[in-house]
């Protein structure tokens, strides 16, 4: 009988156990998962909790509910993998070999990472909304906010869910409109990109929203440190970003035993095929969700299209076929953008976000990149759907794995010239004369926390895809440069 080890139980380990669960018995495969605890999070419902639509008992349940009887799961921490013995070593002493294995522990916020982010204004006037406690002191803070400079601030890229904080931000200017108190508060909204978007459609029509509601944008701003005696964020060039409160999205890293286990890169994600998430360097492992390299969103709606293609290959190999399935890097998102409105994004590898409409052509009935209730309605739906369809393995009608064209108004000539995008609001500070500088390195293994070295074992040599597996063209895997121009949403 094969085993099967899933690390960790979130949106996509869930997913997966479930799914492999239906379809094969007891008796032909033994799947394990592998959590610290029995919470399951509501990841996209940390959004809305500082501005009162969501409270903790809407996006905590237990996981034991959502994962089947015929699953083993364990609770405790991981220590670490060994690739070379096919084990996973607990921290609690025990280990669990595997035929399989699926990484599936996501990423998550490291304030720890920038100097001064957790200092003494970390909690009063720095906030993040990136995890449950974040966003539960957030929603206290703007309970007390009563006007000044507030600051949404993203560290690096990539991020999971990388919308969420432009979301946070015209969902801030909708919230502080109906307290009235807009008028005596100052919106910037500052990126390490050198705009507030990647791609020229979706920048059109992004840009026009922020434009309309007079949130100025800073753009290329690597923050060096947060300076906690004069309440300002400051950049390697020395820019001075002064704030009141401060909503920042940390950076993101994999897990800790990913870089115990010598599997990551430096941000601790996993390196892995675009197209069947196998690991690049061990092919008995797979990973899912945010833990690995994919050139697409870190977000749910990646996890659930890249997990249909897995399920799809591990029963095509287990059954002794030829697994042919791929992912194309579909993500489709919804964007709340306030007073009761929303957007909608449908991208893949190739395709950039379009306007038009999804899932059918003029009937719809989401209108992409265009605000409308029905998608505000749509962004709101999801978490009965996540609860009930998404983890459980039930199929979501109407919406494909594959991206598709259809209803979708292809434009071709993409430039911003070409796309009439608009010009933002003049930054908040005006940029100095440029410098030569560079961003730090991270050092994963420093963030890590500390846990006794595994034994030492000799370099591993990386090992060819399985064989009987027929790649789909378009990406080199095993390239420097996965995609040469990767739609990776980054607004």
């Amino acid at each position: 009988m094969k085993r099967l080890v899933i690390l960790g139980g979130g949106t996509a380990g869930t997913m997966v156990a479930n799914k492999l669960r239906a379809a094969l018995g007891t008796h032909e495969l033994h799947i394990t998962v592998v959590d610290r605890d029995d919470a399951h999070h509501y990841q996209p419902g940390y959004l809305f909790m500082p501005f009162g639509i969501y409270n903790t008992s809407d996006i905590v349940r237990s996981r034991h509910r959502f994962i089947d009887d015929g699953v083993e799961l364990v609770l405790t921490e991981i220590d670490r993998v060994e690739p070379g013995s096919r084990t996973v070593h607990l921290a609690d002493g025990r280990l669990l070999p595997y035929d399989v294995l699926v990484i599936a522990t996501g990423v998550s916020p490291r304030p720890d990472a920038t100097p001064g982010m957790q200092g003494k204004l970390w909690g009063e006037k720095v906030h993040e909304f990136y995890s449950l406690p974040g966003a539960q002191a957030l929603t206290e803070a703007m309970r007390r906010f009563r006007g000044g400079r507030l600051v949404v601030h993203i560290t690096e890229m990539p991020i999971k869910c990388p919308v969420a904080p432009m979301e946070f931000t015209f969902l801030a200017d909708d919230w502080l409109r109906k307290h009235r108190i807009r008028d005596r508060t100052d919106v910037t909204y500052v990126t390490p990109l050198d705009g507030a978007f990647t791609k020229p459609v979706a920048s059109r029509e992004l840009a026009t929203a922020l434009v309309d509601r007079q949130i100025a944008l800073e753009t290329d701003f690597a923050v060096e440190h947060i300076d906690n005696d004069t309440s300002e964020l400051v950049s390697f060039d020395g820019r001075r970003i002064g704030f009141d409160l401060l909503v920042t999205v940390p950076l993101n890293m994999g897990a800790d035993y990913i870089a115990r286990s010598g599997l990551g890169d430096e941000l601790n994600l996993v390196p892995c095929d675009q197209h069947t998430m196998r690991s690049l360097a061990h092919p008995e492992i797979h990973v899912l969700g945010d833990a690995g390299t994919l050139q697409t969103s870190k977000a749910g709606s990646v996890a659930h299209f890249a997990v249909d293609v897995f399920v799809h290959n591990f029963l095509d190999d287990f059954n002794g076929r030829p697994a042919t399935h791929g992912f194309d890097g579909h993500a489709n998102c919804f964007i709340e953008s306030g007073n009761g409105k929303g957007m909608l994004l449908d991208f893949n590898y190739t395709t950039e976000p379009f306007t038009g409409d999804f899932p059918l052509p003029v009937v719809g009935p989401f209108k992409l990149l265009k605000e409308t209730r029905l998608n505000h309605i749509g962004k709101l739906a999801f978490r009965w759907i996540y609860w009930n369809m998404l983890l459980p393995g039930r199929p979501i009608p109407m919406i494909p794995t594959a991206m598709s064209l259809a209803g979708k108004r292809v434009e071709k000539d993409v430039t911003a010239a070409g796309t009439g995008m608009p010009t933002a609001v003049a930054p908040s500070s005006p940029a100095p004369a440029p410098r030569v500088t560079s961003r730090p390195k991270v050092d994963a293994t420093a963030l890590a926390k500390p846990r006794p070295e595994p034994a030492a074992r000799p370099p591993h040599t990386p090992v060819p895809a399985a064989a009987g597996y027929t790649d789909r063209p378009g990406v080199d895997s095993a390239a420097a440069e996965v995609l040469a121009t990767p739609i990776i949403p980054k607004f």
